[in-house]
């Protein structure tokens, strides 16, 4: 028997816009039994099959609808579905129309006011078994949609075959659709208020498909073992302020490749190869630009459009993960770029979302990006700041990674950043300041450390914003530490110069101990500095091959032995020559040339001498921890400071930065007695002349610079030594 079919449901299903779909499809209990509808216009025939192997023939009711009446039955069984298509093949599966919700009332609950903590377990496609019936549950928050529905291969990306359900007010559609396991392909389609159709990849997907495709990929459940509890315990357990850090930053596709036409490495590759060279070299962290999904490779991972899912490149979720862990087993801990202010106008992502301004706002003086071509988030809107908030958990939670390096967090602070006058929109009090982002990274940074003590949330943050470092409770961001912009500028304006012209620009070297110890911060010299006609680091230092070098050696002896943590993009260790392209490996072949294997070498050394002694790293942004010995001696070009841990002993680091050797320089010393040379960037195995202080040097009491103890030093040219108490 045919049932009769409600025209209204039908038109809305052929229209794609039916909100309620299992109001009317499945099986119903109906005055003359229970009425089965499934609607498939790609289908030819459709039987439903009992528990019992008795199948039911559906009847053709008219484009696309197949119904019957399932007499003298009261309740609705449990059928499968045999769907046999115009080409002859057949499909079995069950119906996802008798299915009940596959998200609870508390997870609605939690996303609809925006604190859901581990979003990614209510959103997205989560594949699994829900009564009896193998397959992926997909849920997505488009709350001004008309209707949305799943596509993907197995139903022809046909936008009118698989309508989700609208779970209530907040937003939030809900689908489970058996038979379609890891590794599908698909979007969401998304009719628009207006009545346009979107195809939209899934937020929250956890895989992504590479670049020019765009579909989000169902991903198989995480099946990586750690074996990095000790590493995790020692996180845990850690005082970022008080550790030594020093960090590797690394463009993962670009490090180091292989194979014909320069093949990039993938995930667990790197992992062995990038965490023994990060060992080796003493790093203390390796921090990843951007891994998250991304459309265009020159963004290098800055234009993100899947958050939750890893660059596909590298492999797979699990490929990461075991990344990861391999540099957690050599110690390293591994930090990500994470993109929290923008994100691209690409048509398959999130601007435009769901037909509204979902993710970003309205209107273009907030929600457009004047110096990215990009759409900036809408901080105020809790689910907006759910997404971001859960996102950097979910990277934490199940990537184990150590922290976030928060970019472009300057373009979060000020709405007028980029902007002249007439293209911004002051806030309530008439101020630039957006509150709506201050408050977003307060509660990013209260939520992170509270439920993940020990990882690290840095900000790269260009301006002079107060407290960025500082606790939440104690009027601050709650940033763990501060990228300092002034610092790198300042610094590399010196060493850019000729060193005849060097003392005129003293105070560019000196002018950063002014504000040193204001913030927790960390020296970049980072991929921002080798790119844009800037050319490499080596490439900015004046003079010969042999000054170049030089100079780049006792910047490094500088950098290191000033207050704060370091960061140092990859190639810059060993003076790469050319400036970074995304598109090709490192030149790891200069390491055949003396002075860049040197380079690499000193590099290492510092490293290592720095973790050795807690005077350069303990005390960081506190007064005590510095004292200047030499400040003023600009003719000569020539400064020393003292280091102190907080035990009070110290390591000195005395800088020459003309191309002149100074013999029998009088130096003040903290302590009397004897000192030696533990660096030397002059040493003839980093590439130097081998200049320096041999054996011990004694400070004898006679006052100088305001310390009563001094000794002769000799100081070899464009150098940097470091000096401890000690025959």
């Amino acid at each position: 028997m045919t049932a009769p079919v409600p025209d209204r449901d039908h038109e809305l299903l052929l229209a794609g816009s039916h909100h309620d779909p299992h109001s009317y499809l499945g099986a119903h209990p109906g005055a003359q039994g229970v009425v089965l509808r499934v609607f498939r216009p790609d289908a030819a025939a459709v039987r439903a099959m009992g528990a019992d192997g008795v199948a039911h023939e559906l009847e053709p009711a008219g484009e696309g609808l197949f119904t019957t009446v399932l007499t003298g039955v009261r309740a609705a069984p449990r059928l499968g579905l045999e769907l046999d298509f115009p080409d002859g093949s057949s499909w079995r599966t069950h119906d996802p129309y008798r299915l009940a919700p596959s998200i609870g009332e508390l997870d609605l609950h939690l996303v609809g006011e925006g604190t859901h903590r581990r979003l990614w377990d209510a959103l997205g496609a989560r594949p699994g078994t829900l009564d009896g019936a193998q397959g992926t549950a997909f849920t997505v928050w488009a709350p001004s949609a008309r209707a949305v529905s799943v596509i993907g291969h197995w139903n022809g990306w046909d936008a009118r075959i698989h309508p989700m359900r609208s779970m209530g007010g907040g937003g939030v559609w809900e689908l489970f659709l058996p038979g379609v396991d890891p590794g599908a392909r698909y979007k969401f389609a998304i009719r628009a208020a207006d009545g346009r159709l979107l195809e939209k990849a899934d937020p929250m997907a956890r895989e992504c498909e590479a670049p020019p495709a765009t579909a989000s990929i169902v991903a198989a459940p995480a099946t990586h073992e750690w074996t990095d509890g000790a590493h995790m315990a020692r996180v845990r357990a850690g005082r970022p302020h008080a550790e030594a850090m020093s960090v590797y930053e690394v463009h993962l596709p670009s490090w180091r490749r292989h194979g014909d036409g320069g093949r990039p490495m993938g995930y667990r590759e790197l992992g062995a190869e990038l965490g023994d060279y990060a060992a080796e070299m003493g790093f203390t962290h390796v921090e990843l630009l951007p891994v998250m999904g991304h459309p265009f490779s020159g963004s290098w991972g800055y234009q993100v459009t899947s958050y939750y899912a890893p660059a596909p490149g590298g492999g797979t979720p699990d490929d990461l993960r075991a990344l990861v862990d391999a540099l957690h087993a050599r110690g390293i801990g591994v930090i990500l770029d994470w993109v929290p202010a923008h994100f691209p106008k690409d048509a398959f992502g999130l601007a435009r979302f769901d037909g509204s301004h979902l993710y970003e706002h309205a209107d273009p003086r907030r929600g457009e990006h004047p110096d990215w071509g990009t759409l900036v988030f809408n901080h105020g809107r809790a689910e907006v700041r759910n997404f971001l908030v859960a996102n950097g958990l979910y990277w934490m939670e199940e990537f184990h990674v150590d922290g976030l390096r928060v970019d472009a967090v300057a373009s979060m602070l000020y709405r007028d950043y980029s902007r002249e006058a007439g293209e911004w929109v002051p806030n309530a009090h008439g101020g630039r300041e957006d509150e709506e982002a201050i408050g977003f990274l307060r509660e990013l940074n209260t939520v992170t450390h509270a439920e993940h003590p020990g990882r690290i949330v840095a900000a790269e943050e260009s301006t002079a914003w107060p407290a960025v470092s500082r606790p939440v409770d104690a009027g601050g961001l709650g940033f763990d530490l501060k990228w300092t912009m002034g610092w790198m500028h300042d610094t590399l304006e010196y060493f850019g110069h000729d060193p005849i012209h060097r003392a005129h620009h003293h105070d560019e070297l000196t002018f950063s101990l002014v504000y040193a110890f204001s913030e927790q911060f960390v020296l970049p010299l980072s991929h921002d500095e080798v790119v844009h006609g800037k050319g490499s680091l080596i490439a900015r230092m004046p003079g010969d091959d042999w000054q170049s070098h030089a100079n780049l050696r006792a910047l490094y002896g500088y950098m290191w032995a000033h207050p704060g943590k370091k960061l140092l993009f990859m190639g810059s260790e060993f003076a790469q020559e050319a400036e970074w392209s995304h598109e090709r490996s490192l030149d790891w072949h200069l390491l055949e040339h003396e002075r860049k294997e040197g380079c690499r070498r000193l590099v290492a050394d510092l490293n290592h001498r720095y973790r050795e002694f807690p005077a350069m790293w303990q005390i960081d942004a506190d007064p005590r921890g510095f004292r200047w010995l030499v400040s003023d001696d600009r003719a000569a070009n020539v400064m020393a400071f003292a280091r102190f841990a907080d035990d009070g002993s110290p390591v000195v680091a005395v800088c020459n930065l003309s191309p002149v050797p100074r013999e029998g320089y009088r130096m003040p010393l903290p302590l009397s007695g004897p000192w030696h040379e533990v660096l030397n960037t002059d040493a003839a195995e980093y590439g130097g002349a081998g200049l320096g202080n041999d054996g011990p040097v004694v400070a004898e009491h006679m006052p100088w610079g305001g310390e009563a103890h001094s000794a002769t030093l000799t100081l070899p040219p464009l150098a940097v030594l470091w000096l401890v108490p000690g025959g």
